[in-house]
């Protein structure tokens, strides 16, 4: 295979930059050289063993999807590691260079994906998505501050990102700044070591638009409490937009103090949960839309129905039936389907029994699994056992009676009973379902 392996390997990098982002490409790409191609594998040339063990566990599969856009299907990755490797870094593109403004390069960092075009918006998320959408447009007139919660993988850090490209695009001259809240807490006690603080103030108190992606993470850190502090009200008393995300509510957050929990509720509140069937689906086809892959509706809707817990997983499973076809020159078919995410799906049987359900749920409502075993009748221990009911019936492959047997041998005509109680306080109340879906992924994960 003659080739030219620098504008090859730049074509394959355009393409890994475009699914990783900006700043995970500049960390363990820029650095990179191809070695050389064959019909049969493909060399990577990579400066330390650490480099070359990071890329193959983290980014496997989008080289893999790099390669199959590239070359047209996917070849057996290997690496050589030259340390003390002259290989230049390579400089950031020049759209991305101009939508940052002087300072900002080394830390505002957006994935190319992110945008509001990319987002699917379903029942799961539709209200953070219109909420984000409303401060993009325009900052610091609607929500103010607006803090977005929800599980891992469930589209916070997409909703943030999509906000600054929109406001980069429509507000040219407004200063604005994403960061982890664990950068954050890191450049103070940087500046505290250094005695730059005033440094850092100025850096986040000079912005128009804050955005701080996991939020929960000072929680417990007296010193970076005391200074997000300040500096929101710095920046809130200044009519200036807070973007906030974190794994759950703020007075669900343990360790973060009162004054904090208070102005985080000063704004909007919105969550984020797991998609829905009908969303998952639509998120896989734009996936394989955007990766130009045609996949029979049946195939979609099997790994759509299986993989519950977040768009993380439920993109990555659909990226590794895709390599694994190509690499095998094999089409999508469901058996193929089937053996790739054999792991996955057997994990997900072996992880979920009704045990495991009755002791999360036991746990969250503070009592013992015996309680729900027991034939008490107290609403303490009725509605739990309701709960847990339910989540087994949803999650289980059981019958009815076996569910019942489980919960101290009750008829399952008990266990229908509480399957429809649980059923219908979901349409009607947000609360049960914000419940039920956390418990879920809790016992997912």
């Amino acid at each position: 295979m003659a080739v030219d392996l620098s504008n090859l390997w730049d074509k394959i990098l355009e393409h890994t930059k475009q699914e990783i982002g900006e700043r995970a490409f500049e960390n363990w790409f820029a650095q990179t050289r191809l070695a050389s191609i064959t019909e049969e594998s493909l060399i990577i040339e990579v400066p330390s063993n650490f480099f070359k063990d990071w890329i193959y566990d983290h980014y496997r599969d989008v080289l893999n999807i790099s390669l199959l856009k590239t070359i047209g299907k996917v070849l057996p990755v290997q690496f050589e590691v030259k340390e003390g490797s002259d290989i230049p870094p390579r400089k950031l593109d020049a759209k991305i260079q101009s939508a940052l403004k002087p300072g900002q390069q080394k830390t505002f960092y957006l994935n190319p994906r992110y945008t509001f075009e990319g987002f699917v918006v379903g029942s799961s998320n539709r209200f953070a998505h219109a909420a984000t959408m409303a401060i993009a447009e325009a900052p610091a007139k609607a929500y103010n501050p607006l803090f977005i919660y929800g599980g891992v993988g469930l589209g916070k850090t997409h909703l943030m990102q999509a906000s600054c490209h929109y406001i980069s695009e429509t507000n040219k001259d407004l200063r604005l700044f994403y960061t982890p809240s664990e950068s954050f807490t890191n450049e103070l006690i940087s500046s505290i070591q250094n005695r730059t603080t005033a440094k850092f103030r100025e850096k986040y108190r000079k912005v128009d638009v804050l955005l701080i992606d996991d939020i929960h993470f000072i929680a417990g850190k007296e010193a970076t409490q005391e200074e997000f502090f300040h500096t929101f009200n710095a920046l809130y008393d200044a009519h200036k937009q807070i973007v906030l995300s974190s794994d759950r509510s703020p007075k669900a957050i343990p360790g973060l103090e009162a004054r904090l929990v208070s102005r985080f509720e000063w704004g909007l509140v919105t969550d984020v949960q797991p998609p829905d069937l009908e969303t998952r689906i639509a998120i896989l086809k734009k996936k394989a839309e955007r990766n130009s892959i045609s996949l029979p509706d049946d195939i979609l809707y099997f790994i759509a129905e299986r993989i519950k817990t977040n768009i993380r997983e439920l993109e990555g499973a659909l990226i590794k039936v895709i390599a694994y076809a190509s690499l095998e020159n094999k089409p999508v078919s469901m058996d193929l389907v089937k053996e790739v995410l054999r792991d996955v799906l057997l994990g997900e049987e072996k992880k979920i029994s009704v045990e495991l359900i009755q002791k999360k749920v036991a746990d969250y409502f503070d009592m013992k699994v015996s309680d729900m075993k027991a034939k008490k009748r107290s609403k303490q221990v009725a509605y739990p056992r309701q709960v847990a009911m339910y989540i087994t019936r949803e999650m289980t492959n059981m019958t009815l009676p076996d569910i019942g047997e489980h919960f101290g041998g009750r008829d399952h005509s008990t266990v229908i009973h509480a399957y429809g109680k649980i059923h219908a306080s979901l349409k009607k109340n947000q609360n049960v379902k914000n419940l039920i879906n956390r418990l879920m992924l809790e016992i997912k994960s």
